[in-house]
């Protein structure tokens, strides 16, 4: 494997674990509660690791950096929302829409080529949400509403990851990472003070996986754009679905019924197509 393709599988492994630590968190904590704590971790770690590295933490491109920082936060509400309200695997295969998206604008706003994948990724993976979200031919439809959050959460993520990219040419990956909790710490505590909810027993725990697994996944997700041209990255991470579904039968007894599997499928099929080296 390329450094860029190890790195994605870590991330997406780190990823699957810490949707499974949100969903148990989320069943009497608020989801915003849950994000604020994980921004507060990741803001110590940072922290942490920007002095070990001896890296000055507020960057060159501060205003893209707030950019980057502000699509995450919307793009994480997103996510944790959807895996509270789905099921998981089906909660993760949604999000994994974000590579088509990533494509598309990978080749707007970079400049990166598209090729014949797209043609093929983007119809296949419409027709993967179609089954998936439950049609009159496939399984229980899901709840609207969280489906559509969910897409909204690939295609904040989709334009995130364009602006990682774009940032790896000149920042430091931990101060890339720096800038979502930094975002998200002042954006959610209002709402925390408004209703807050002390944890207790095993949510501490959960709370704290959420964090650190979002650390990794994070920090391992910006070293591999680093090394990877954004929609071959992306579509890399795909992996992420296949844990999802071990984790959602595992832990929460979750089978996704055929429709959902056969959508899964062309989601992930048209999604590595997109992000393919052309």
């Amino acid at each position: 494997m390329r450094p860029g393709v190890r790195y994605m599988v870590l991330s997406a492994f780190a990823f699957s674990v810490m949707a499974v630590c949100v969903k148990h968190a989320v069943v009497r904590l608020p989801t915003v509660e849950v994000v604020f704590v994980r921004a507060l971790v990741a803001v110590a770690l940072s922290a942490i690791g920007l002095a070990w590295a001896g890296v000055a933490p507020l960057g060159v491109r501060r205003g893209l950096l707030l950019v980057r920082g502000m699509l995450g936060f919307g793009g994480l509400h997103c996510v944790f929302y959807a895996v509270a309200h789905l099921p998981l695997a089906e909660a993760m295969v949604l999000q994994y829409l974000h590579p088509i998206f990533t494509a598309l604008l990978a080749w707007r706003l970079l400049g990166e080529s598209v090729g014949r994948g797209v043609a093929v990724g983007v119809p296949l993976s419409l027709l993967g949400v179609l089954l998936v979200t439950g049609t009159p031919a496939g399984d229980a439809a899901l709840d609207p509403f969280a489906v559509g959050v969910a897409v909204a959460g690939a295609f904040l993520s989709g334009c995130a990851y364009v602006v990682v990219r774009r940032l790896s040419r000149s920042e430091h990956p931990l101060v890339i990472v720096l800038y979502f909790p930094m975002v998200t710490v002042p954006a959610t505590l209002p709402w925390v003070l408004a209703n807050p909810v002390w944890p207790v027993g095993l949510e501490w725990l959960w709370l704290l996986g959420v964090g650190v697994a979002a650390q990794v996944g994070q920090v391992a997700l910006t070293r591999g754009m680093q090394h990877e041209p954004a929609a071959r990255a992306t579509a890399l991470s795909y992996l992420q679905v296949v844990f999802a579904a071990f984790w959602g039968a595992a832990v929460f007894a979750e089978v996704p019924g055929p429709a959902a599997i056969l959508g899964g499928g062309l989601i992930l099929v048209g999604s590595f197509a997109a992000g393919r080296e052309r």
